[in-house]
């Protein structure tokens, strides 16, 4: 497939997602390949199939002594820089490709060979200067373009519709919009009724969300939608991030960050603030794998402009 966005950073993962000495295969652009992490923290990547017999590295293993991944077929190893491993050392050069990445605050970027047009945001690094990791959710393929998933992230009146019910939302509007380039950012407010008590056993962290919630959402074009918003017991920030697997195939998962006022409360919050998150990633994957073929609206709604700031960003790429 033609790369989408070819020159855009993408974040593919956060180290805490890859586990020490295991495989872990990820998509880009239609182009798998095996990520892994040594003991040491450092990370390394390398084209999916080896160049033996075409068998899948990620189902095979890592020799943690040797810092290798040896294919599952015929036990071939391979160093991270994709030179083939025999008779206690490395070939000169390498015979499968590596993956170039960029390790910043334990996430994990890569522009996939291809020359950068953007930077990675900084965005991030502003906001671990701030705020303490929580962790990863709602990883998830989603069957759906990338322009779909992009477009629901810039888009403020779905949650009217597809998290009114999870949030009891009653009322969601856009104070104001700025956008700068690649960068976007929007001051919303969120208005919403009672929880019920089966929900609130379900999901605690419904019971110390605000009734109105005055959020600020920033955005850093393709990759990232950072949400920040307050609750009594400290600030939160969630980043959605999406990169495209295939055409027809798009990648998700939260990073979740917190400035918490009580360092028990973020004990006893932490596994409700990711369910929620989570739950949020499977409403908004049930909505776009159910669009029928777009076509063009015959209704406008408010703060559309918003969504097709993305749109315009995406097709003049």
């Amino acid at each position: 497939m033609e790369p989408i966005l070819p020159g855009a950073p993408w974040l593919i993962a956060h180290k805490s997602m890859l586990g020490i000495n295991r495989p872990n295969k990820i998509t880009l652009n239609g182009i798998d390949y095996v990520i892994w992490q040594n003991q040491k923290g450092e990370v390394f990547a390398l084209d999916n199939i080896c160049p033996h017999m075409q068998a899948p590295l990620s189902n095979g293993w890592v020799c943690q002594q040797k810092n290798t991944i040896i294919c599952p077929f015929h036990a071939l190893e391979f160093d991270g820089q994709g030179r083939l491993y025999q008779d206690k050392k490395a070939e000169n050069q390498p015979i499968t490709k590596p993956l170039e990445l960029i390790v910043n605050n334990d996430c994990i970027w890569t522009y996939a060979g291809l020359e950068p047009r953007l930077p990675i945001p900084d965005l991030h690094q502003r906001i671990v200067d701030e705020y303490e990791f929580i962790g990863v959710t709602g990883e998830k393929s989603i069957r759906g373009d990338f322009l779909s998933n992009l477009m629901v992230n810039y888009d403020y009146n779905h949650q009217n519709g597809t998290h009114k019910e999870l949030f009891q939302i009653t009322s969601c509007s856009v104070r104001s919009f700025e956008e700068k380039g690649y960068y976007a950012k929007v001051k919303q407010e969120v208005k919403r009724a009672n929880n019920t008590l089966g929900e609130l056993i379900k999901n605690p962290a419904l019971g110390i969300i605000p009734k109105t919630l005055d959020n600020t959402l920033e955005y850093a074009f393709p990759s990232t939608t950072a949400l920040f918003a307050k609750s009594p017991i400290g600030s939160i920030v969630q980043i959605h991030i999406l990169y495209p697997e295939t055409e027809k195939v798009t990648k998700t998962f939260i990073l979740f960050y917190a400035k918490v006022i009580n360092p028990l409360m973020k004990i006893i919050f932490r596994n409700s603030f990711l369910q929620a998150a989570a739950t949020i990633v499977e409403q908004d994957t049930s909505a776009v794998e159910s669009l029928y073929p777009r076509q063009k609206p015959k209704i406008r709604l408010p703060n559309e402009e918003i969504m097709f700031y993305a749109e315009k960003l995406y097709r003049n790429w």
